[in-house]
């Protein structure tokens, strides 16, 4: 039976597994949204395209699948960009699907063409494949090729354009492939190197884990859970991963922030990392904290992408494949070995311990506005324990890496790139992904907040489970901190403040969310649990001490060092 260019396209998505789809439709798509609400689809449509990649991309963190948004032609497509480079750097196989005219339209020489520019030129950088259906007969092969690159090797964004001469053309086609049918699934490490490696666990005197964003992306934390058991060894978290796994979470601590991680990062003489591109915020593996025991340590590095070993620093056992697959077979290899935890575990245990219960109790109290170091631990406390957890912005993420004294088991945040205002988007594509089952939490500032504070017309619309604690200082404070350690205080701070009569309780009463202001600590906590009983998506507008924001971040020194500017 014959079937449309769009059924088609979504047939092959669902092969995939794939079922959401998040774009605002125009007439380039609404036949495959149409069809796509028929058979059962979860179709998200925001308040803008770069909302739309995003909350797509959190889909595909949620999932460890590739996930789909789509953009209209010309305008559409310019305001999926962020979110297309985002996806690039952030390594999300996020397939971004582009309307565009006729291609008549484009051979035509003519000037003054309405909603027209050439696309692929300008978005092939932002991409790891730009293609675009010209004929019919090309659907299969150009979106199969679009999903193979996508989760190849490093992960990432691919561009398919969908030219509106090509959407009601039918085809003679039999049932979409399995992915194992025309791209390679579950890539395992040649035994021997697992052989290797194994040897290198058991031989080790002080090995440690360095787990990444791509354990969480993958979804591959009972695996991994499986393989710190059997290596009794602490698990040191990269500021891209700081997810925690369910029954590892008391010997995890983060890399940088925690003494506990310093101290087992220096005197480690094995590392095994997973899921990690070994980027500058963990000093490429080399340098500050790993400087102490670098001669002495054995380094196994599990990539999909074989291009990258060695790139960041060189790699003793080296372990392509999906790490999926790959992890498993070290826990094969190690079954019958396991090792017998150092005494140095329990006392890093108690140590980090120790000192999250110091910052709870040693967070500035009593002030109004709030400190920004207590709003977090108020917050955190008040997470709830299946909870997902999103950050943005950037004072307000540099409290929460110190503060926080929650472990949520999935974290959604933008580390490499640093892009501001995904928070909103990333809560409601996490919740779509999940069923919209679990409470959301997003700690975030006042201005990232205001990117795309429409979604929570979105959010309200879907009836998400979904808390935002907002740190309002009326300011980019990162920037004005900027400001007072470039020219000291009293500078002119331009462009960082905005106005104090914005009440943002107010506004999420205007798209139908509940809203609450918190001036004291003591009401942040109960402010937060009547917004999880409102049974509407809410907002806590908290205020916070402006000068505190901008002049107390912790571990500041620490995270500049992640831009040491050739040094590393």
């Amino acid at each position: 039976m014959p079937v449309k260019v769009y059924e088609r396209i979504l047939d092959l998505f669902a092969a995939e597994g794939i079922n959401t789809i998040f774009g605002i439709p125009d007439p380039n798509f609404v036949h495959l949204f149409h069809l796509a609400e028929e058979r059962g689809w979860s179709v998200v449509a925001p308040h803008h395209e770069a909302s739309a990649g995003f909350m797509a991309e959190a889909v595909s963190r949620m999932t460890g699948r590739p996930a789909v948004c789509v953009g209209t032609l010309g305008p559409g497509l310019a305001n999926l960009a962020p979110a297309m480079m985002c996806a690039l750097v952030e390594n999300s196989p996020v397939v971004f699907l582009g309307g565009q005219r006729a291609r008549i339209t484009e051979q035509r020489v003519r000037r003054g063409r309405i909603q027209f520019v050439r696309q692929s030129p300008l978005l092939e950088a932002s991409v790891k494949y730009s293609a675009s259906i010209e004929y019919a007969d090309q659907t299969d092969e150009v979106v199969r090729e679009g999903i193979r690159k996508a989760v190849s090797g490093t992960p990432g964004p691919v561009y398919i354009e969908y030219p509106s001469h090509v959407i009601q053309e039918e085809l003679e086609v039999p049932a979409a492939l399995p992915p194992a049918a025309y791209r390679l699934v579950g890539q395992q490490a040649g035994p021997d190197m697992v052989a290797r490696a194994a040897e290198a666990v058991r031989a080790a005197k002080r090995p440690i884990l360095l787990v990444g964003h791509g354990v969480h992306t993958a979804r591959a934390g009972e695996p991994v859970r499986a393989l710190a058991d059997l290596m009794a060894c602490p698990v040191i978290q990269t500021s891209g991963g700081t997810s925690y796994i369910k029954g590892l979470e008391d010997r995890t601590f983060p890399y940088g922030f925690s003494p506990s991680a310093i101290d087992a990062v220096a005197g480690s003489d094995l590392c095994l990392a997973i899921g990690t591109e070994l980027g500058e915020p963990v000093h490429y593996g080399r340098g500050r904290h790993w400087v102490a025991g670098e001669a002495g340590r054995t380094w196994i590095l599990v990539e999909q992408d074989p291009e990258a070993i060695g790139v960041n620093r060189p790699i003793d056992i080296p372990l392509v494949g999906d790490l999926r697959a790959v992890v498993p077979q070290l826990v094969d290899a190690l079954e019958d070995t396991p090792r017998t935890a150092s005494p140095e575990l329990a006392a890093w245990i108690e140590q980090d311990a120790a000192r999250l219960a110091e910052l709870a109790e040693t967070a500035p109290s009593g002030r109004s506005p709030v400190h920004p170091a207590r709003l977090i631990v108020e917050a955190t406390r008040a997470f709830p324990a299946d909870g997902i957890m999103v950050r943005d912005g950037g004072a307000t993420t540099i409290f929460g890496w110190t503060y926080s004294q929650a472990k949520p088991h999935d974290v959604m945040w933008n580390q490499n790139f640093g892009h501001l205002g995904t928070g909103l988007p990333y809560a409601v594509g996490a919740s779509v992904a999940e069923g919209r089952r679990r409470p959301l939490m997003l700690i975030t500032g006042d201005s990232s907040f205001q990117f795309h504070i429409a979604e929570l017309e979105t959010a309200a619309r879907l009836n998400l489970p979904l808390v935002c604690v907002v740190a309002v200082d009326y300011a980019w404070g990162l920037e004005v901190g900027v400001y007072k350690r470039t020219f000291g205080q009293g500078s002119l701070e331009t462009g960082t403040h905005w106005s104090t009569e914005t009440r943002l309780d107010k506004v999420a009463e205007g798209f139908g969310c509940h809203g609450e202001y918190v001036e004291r600590e003591e009401d942040i906590g109960p402010a937060i649990k009547r917004a999880y009983a409102s049974g509407r998506p809410g907002v806590v507008h908290v205020a916070v001490d402006p000068k505190a924001n901008s002049e107390e971040m912790p571990s500041y020194d620490e995270f500049r060092t992640w831009y040491a500017e050739g040094t590393q």
